[in-house]
Order: structure tokens, then C-alpha cells, then sequence
């Protein structure tokens, strides 16, 4: 029985080390789409998704984790971008990566050519991928595992470096998704116009720009108030432009 638990407890660690953001993130992200779609494309989406919204099917693509038939999707959450090379330099794996993804993705949703199961199935990735791109560290520079591999310790918790930016800064701020929505849902008109003119690889190029920012950490790695004063605007940030980003897409395909 305690090898069964720990086998068990390891397969957790190793679902959530892999997360875009935490369930919080993504449906901050699904939710600020939701706000931002179209009246033709909200009411077209409905009609797929049925009972649930773009907030609910966020963490689908991460709840499916535990389904063997789609372990081939885990290389769809991220793309690796080396600090001294360009997504072009670096090359797409053979496995795929979440650029290479989200543009078969919405090919498929305008086509209505669906390699993996429907169309449902199709927004609910897309949704979760958009989300995805937009965490700093699931552009990774292919040494750290995403920063899976830095071990922090986090308000006096082991933790590691990708946890924090997927739900340790998010979480800690104790807001539900709506309430963390109305907090940061205030883009302009501007940067709204600016936002859903730039392409997904600018997507990612934003999140690798980041990687001085998230990876300012003190020499003994212990990180709390100050880090989260220095780094919850830019992640803020980032889950704004993934929810404008997202309404755009979807708008352009159903609106």
C-alpha cells in the first residue's frame, strides 16, 4: 500500500510540474475571453461546448493527462526556444511543440478537419495551449525542464521554479477566477488592437523575454514577498494578453 501511494503521489508531482498555469490561470484566461468574444461567436461556441464555457474547459488538456491515449500531447504544452537562438533557429521536434499546435489547431477549426476526435475537443485544447504560450516558463531555454529543475523554496515550502509561475503567485493572492478577472481585466483599446495583431510566435518570443525577470532569484533560492512584488504585474499581464489573444482567435474563426 506505500508503494502504491507514493507511486501515486509521484504521478501528481509529475501532472502538476507540467501545468501551463495553475486551474486558476486557465480559467482567468478562458474567462477574460469569454468577456471579449464576439456576440456571433459567443453564441456559436455555445452551441459546441454546450453547458460549459471557455473558464470551465480550460484545464481540460491538463485533466486528460492521467489518459494514457493522450500522452502523446504532453510535448503540445510548450516549445523549447535556447536563450541564444529564435523559434526558427531552434527547430520544431518531431513530437510537436504548442506553436506548431495551436496553428494546426485553428486550421482544423476553420477547415472543421479534425485529426484528434471533434470539434469540441479541438476548442477545448486551443484554449488551453493559448493559455500555455503565455506562461513564461513553458518557453523553455531547454536546460531546467521549464525550470521544473529549480529548486525554490517559496514563502518557507519546497517548491521549484515552474510551480511558483504556474499557481504559487496566482493562488497567493486568494482571489476566485472571477474575482482575479475583475481585478486585471482593464487592457485599452490599444493594446487591445496591439495584442490580437501579433503573431503566436511573438507569443512566445514575449514569454522568453521574460526569463532574466523570472529567473532573478537570491543566491540561497528562498523567495517570497519580494518576488511576488516584482513579478505579479508581468504575470498579470500575461494572463490578460492570453484572454484578449484567445477572444481574437475565436472570433476570427466563429465571428
Amino acid at each position: 500500500m506505500r508503494r502504491i501511494l507514493f507511486t501515486l503521489l509521484l504521478v501528481q508531482i509529475s501532472i502538476s510540474q507540467s501545468d501551463g498555469w495553475g486551474q486558476t490561470g486557465h480559467r482567468v484566461v478562458g474567462e477574460i475571453a469569454e468577456r471579449h468574444l464576439s456576440r456571433k461567436a459567443s453564441k456559436a461556441i455555445k452551441e459546441i461546448l454546450g453547458n460549459e464555457n471557455l473558464a470551465e474547459i480550460s484545464n481540460y488538456m491538463d485533466f486528460i493527462k492521467s489518459d494514457a491515449r493522450y500522452r502523446h500531447m504532453n510535448p503540445w504544452h510548450y516549445c523549447t526556444i535556447p536563450d541564444d537562438k529564435t523559434y526558427a533557429e531552434a527547430g520544431v521536434p518531431e513530437e510537436g511543440d504548442v506553436i506548431q499546435t495551436i496553428n494546426r489547431l485553428i486550421s482544423e477549426l476553420k477547415s472543421k478537419q479534425f485529426t484528434d476526435e471533434d470539434e469540441a475537443f479541438a476548442i477545448k485544447c486551443l484554449v488551453h495551449l493559448i493559455g500555455d504560450i503565455h506562461q513564461p516558463l513553458h518557453v523553455g531555454n531547454g536546460e531546467d525542464r521549464g525550470g521544473n529543475d529549480v529548486r525554490v523554496e517559496y514563502f518557507w515550502q519546497s517548491s521549484n521554479l515552474h510551480r511558483v509561475w504556474d499557481s504559487g503567485i496566482i493562488d497567493g493572492q486568494q482571489y476566485s477566477y472571477t474575482e482575479y478577472v475583475e481585478w486585471i481585466n482593464h487592457a485599452t483599446e490599444s493594446e487591445i488592437r496591439d495584442w490580437q495583431d501579433d503573431d503566436i510566435v511573438t507569443w512566445a518570443d514575449e514569454s522568453k523575454a521574460l526569463r532574466p525577470q523570472v529567473y532573478d532569484l537570491p543566491d540561497d533560492k528562498k523567495i517570497n514577498y519580494r518576488y511576488n512584488y516584482d513579478n505579479i504585474e508581468a504575470l498579470n499581464r500575461r494572463l490578460l494578453q492570453a484572454g484578449i489573444r484567445l477572444a481574437a482567435v475565436l472570433n476570427e474563426i466563429y465571428g
